[in-house]
């Protein structure tokens, strides 16, 4: 464990503590420095702080780096479809049906067990378990996800997210058939009290969750929609389009129980994902092709 230690000078009266412990060592990122802050293991007069607590004139500020933890998350020679790839970013194309992390029942098989074989370099923001990881999507939602190679990365993309300035487009298959070409479901998503796996539209222990949507085409009791993430939510675009009416197709927790088609999963693929590059502050943009379960899907409906 390594172990600092600084007295807070006139100058630096009102700094906000995780601002300053960047600029007192600029090894490290924002990003870790808060989960330090969260974790206990930085404090202010011996007493633990908020990552937005502002700093006196006088204050002892301590902080003891724990060791790093031992690599438990194997390393995986599993294929990927990498869209794009350079010193500080990954861009997957993550299949149906694989977990983005390891988790209880998932300790293998996931796309950090992949990218750890792939590549050695993945930012160490989120820990052992989570390496590199910067946002999420569901084991049976296929699509891009982006990855950090590095910390620098991590904290950029981190901080587009927030800013809702990242481009995130799905393509998803809805039962029921929209009357309206384009809508925003804006409605806040929290824990459902009755089922602590699932997600709901609901005002207590919420957040804000906005989701723009476009209808691409309708039949006969479906619509094929394109939605776009304003913010990223736990299941955000199933628990909405199941508020407004029209639950994804094949969705198992939010659809309907009665299954319809020949499809493992619900019918919602991350096509186009955009960002500012880290490096370069250049846009970049992506897509991938809808996958071929949801073609064939698309097809019957066309031709019911």
């Amino acid at each position: 464990m390594e172990s600092f230690e600084w007295k807070v000078t006139p100058e630096q009266k009102s700094t906000r503590i995780d601002k300053l412990i960047t600029t007192l060592n600029e090894n490290w990122s924002r990003t870790q420095v808060q989960i330090w802050i969260k974790e206990g293991h930085l404090k202010v007069n011996d007493s633990e702080v908020k990552t937005n607590y502002k700093v006196e004139t006088g204050d002892v500020i301590t902080l003891d780096i724990p060791d790093p933890e031992e690599l438990e998350v194997v390393a995986e020679n599993i294929p990927l479809d990498i869209a794009y790839e350079d010193e500080d970013v990954i861009v997957v194309n993550k299949p149906r049906g694989m977990v983005v992390h390891p988790a209880p029942g998932h300790s293998s098989g996931t796309l950090v067990n992949a990218l750890m074989y792939h590549c050695k370099d993945l930012s160490g923001i989120n820990g052992v378990i989570r390496p590199g990881i910067v946002h999420r999507i569901d084991k049976d939602t296929s699509g891009l996800i982006m990855v950090a190679k590095n910390d620098h990365a991590h904290e950029s993309l981190v901080e587009q997210l927030k800013a809702k300035t990242t481009r995130r487009l799905y393509k998803a298959v809805v039962h029921g058939v929209i009357p309206h070409e384009i809508g925003t479901i804006d409605a806040p998503i929290g824990r459902d009290k009755k089922d602590r796996q699932s997600m709901t539209v609901t005002e207590e222990n919420s957040r804000d969750a906005v989701t723009h949507f476009t209808v691409l085409e309708t039949f006969d009791n479906h619509t094929y929609v394109q939605c776009e993430l304003e913010t990223g939510r736990t299941h955000q675009i199933r628990v909405h389009m199941k508020y407004i009416g029209y639950p994804l197709v094949g969705d198992p927790k939010y659809g309907p129980k009665k299954k319809m088609f020949d499809i493992e999963g619900q019918a919602l693929h991350a096509a186009v994902l955009g960002f500012v590059h880290p490096r370069t502050e250049e846009e970049v943009v992506f897509e991938a092709p809808l996958p071929e379960e949801m073609e064939n899907l698309l097809h019957l409906l066309r031709t019911k």
